[in-house]
């Protein structure tokens, strides 16, 4: 846990250091201006800093993994649940281009919890609307789906079948930030980690393992630095809307109490080779009332995003 500590430091820095760069160059700008030059604000157009392929890599693949969320509740024996999911009808309620990154961060989630428990049946109906979303803001062009739609067909593939959806949503990222539109890779994010927490709250629901309530818990760390990267593109009108839907569920997070006390660390050997392993501990203090806020607040998010 610690080590995730780390990474999530790592983002803020970068993050940070970006936008600081990106202020820093805004000053530049002020000084070279002509005091006789004056630009109405109603032509000014708003460029927002671009932040980096790595900051949003780390934090898809660290912080909102759509299959590490679905290899926890499977391992906690989880019976496979469709009800969790987002239907797929609800895809055509998303009209702009922010809505449907967003959906697309979302389904693609589901996608994990379904390669996960091995559920061809339903993969190929995700991957199409996964397709038109991705068509619709540009992207489309590096998902192969004929070959996704073929492997969802074979349970012997699903292990290719995770690869090439990871590879292909690290393709988009890249793609629109060569493009300068790296806020949809952040709004794609934000899709990830709102459906990964759902899914969460609904196992909450039904089982009382202490992992799930550490798991609903340590999203509080996770949502800060996932709210620090949306910020960045606070000025956008979508954007500040989306940032101020989170905010209630925010304010419960900083009810919770997360502390963390340093361990001994122990040598273990693994396949002949020796190791250090690390048995630092993550305390998160949050009495039973606030778990069923959470878990009530984190739905009614997914509920009004999903735009049911």
């Amino acid at each position: 846990m610690r080590k995730k500590l780390y990474i999530y430091l790592l983002i803020a820095f970068t993050a940070l250091s970006q936008i600081l760069s990106s202020c820093n160059s805004c000053k530049k700008q002020d000084v070279d201006l002509s005091e006789d030059l004056v630009v109405p604000d109603s032509v000014v157009n708003y460029t927002p800093p671009q932040v980096g392929k790595a900051v949003t890599e780390q934090m898809m693949q660290n912080i909102s993994s759509p299959v590490e969320t679905a290899a926890l509740i499977k391992g906690l024996k989880i019976p496979f649940n469709k009800n969790f999911l987002a239907n797929t009808k609800h895809a055509e309620n998303f009209n702009t281009n922010f809505e449907k990154a967003f959906a697309l961060g979302l389904y693609g989630c589901d996608l994990g919890y379904l390669n996960m428990y091995e559920k061809t049946s339903f993969v190929v109906d995700y991957i199409s609307v996964i397709k038109r979303l991705a068509d619709d803001i540009q992207v489309g062009q590096f998902f192969d789906f004929s070959t996704l739609k073929r492997l969802a067909t074979n349970n012997e593939n699903l292990d290719s079948l995770i690869l090439i959806s990871q590879q292909s949503f690290n393709r988009i990222d890249t793609y629109l930030a060569e493009t300068n539109r790296s806020m949809l890779s952040a709004v794609i994010v934000a899709g990830v980690w709102v459906e990964g927490a759902y899914l969460s709250s609904r196992v909450a629901q039904i089982s009382t393992h202490p992992r799930i309530r550490e798991t609903i818990g340590e999203q509080k760390t996770i949502l800060n630095f996932l709210l620090a990267l949306l910020k960045v593109y606070e000025r956008d009108p979508s954007m500040a809307k989306l940032i101020n839907d989170i905010e209630p569920v925010k304010q419960l997070y900083e009810k919770v109490r997360i502390t963390y006390e340093v361990g001994e660390p122990e040598m273990v050997e693994e396949n002949g080779v020796v190791t250090f392993k690390q048995t630092d501990k993550q305390i998160i203090e949050m009495d039973d009332e606030l778990y069923k806020q959470l878990i009530d607040g984190i739905q009614q998010l997914r509920s009004k995003l999903l735009k049911q």
